[in-house]
């Protein structure tokens, strides 16, 4: 769990935190095609773990092919370390295939909610807001209303900061799904 405002990225991938220290970071996003049973996230989990490397985001799922998963992991290091994580990675025996979509024409999508303070007066803004941004309204209270939106990290944090004048109560985030664009397949899955 991070703790304060999250760092954001400049143009080039680098968070803004990491430029300030002079670190040649960079964010990588990989997808994993793994089979689809017991404990391969924690054999996946465990790889970083051991190697002292930290995960931006996680998200996994079921593919087309119930057999298999697709895991989408963001990490953020310098090339060297990112190529001998994927390599390690492709020696698990549950992973089917590491690809990196870093550099790939991809599509990200990443969903978010966020549990804003809402008053009478504040309704409106709020609800125009979302509009503005494509997001929906899925829960209304007394006093906060729950906003969702997807998209882009960009997009995602956007949306954030323009709520933060409202206060954020609670945000929850489901991490970037990537997949090439085009006729470009990420993995094959055997069916």
């Amino acid at each position: 769990m991070s703790t304060g405002t999250p760092s954001r990225r400049l143009p080039t991938g680098v968070r803004e935190d990491a430029a300030r220290r002079g670190a040649e970071e960079t964010e990588y996003t990989l997808s994993a095609l793994v089979e689809n049973k017991p404990g391969v996230l924690s054999r996946v989990a465990g790889l970083f773990t051991r190697r002292s490397f930290n995960i931006d985001s996680l998200a996994v799922g079921e593919t087309e092919n119930p057999d298999y998963s697709r895991m989408t992991i963001v990490v953020e290091g310098d090339d060297k370390t990112v190529e001998q994580v994927k390599k390690q990675l492709n020696k698990l025996i549950p992973v089917i295939k590491v690809s990196d979509l870093t550099d790939d024409e991809s599509v990200d999508r990443e969903l978010a909610m966020f549990k804003v303070s809402a008053t009478p007066d504040s309704r409106g803004e709020i609800m125009q807001i979302a509009e503005s941004f494509r997001a929906n309204i899925v829960d209304m209270g007394t006093s906060s209303i729950v906003v969702e939106v997807s998209g882009d990290t960009d997009k995602v944090e956007a949306m954030e900061d323009m709520l933060q004048q409202f206060g954020i109560k609670e945000t929850v985030r489901t991490g970037r799904i990537s997949l090439a664009r085009g006729e470009k397949v990420t993995d094959e899955t055997v069916n």
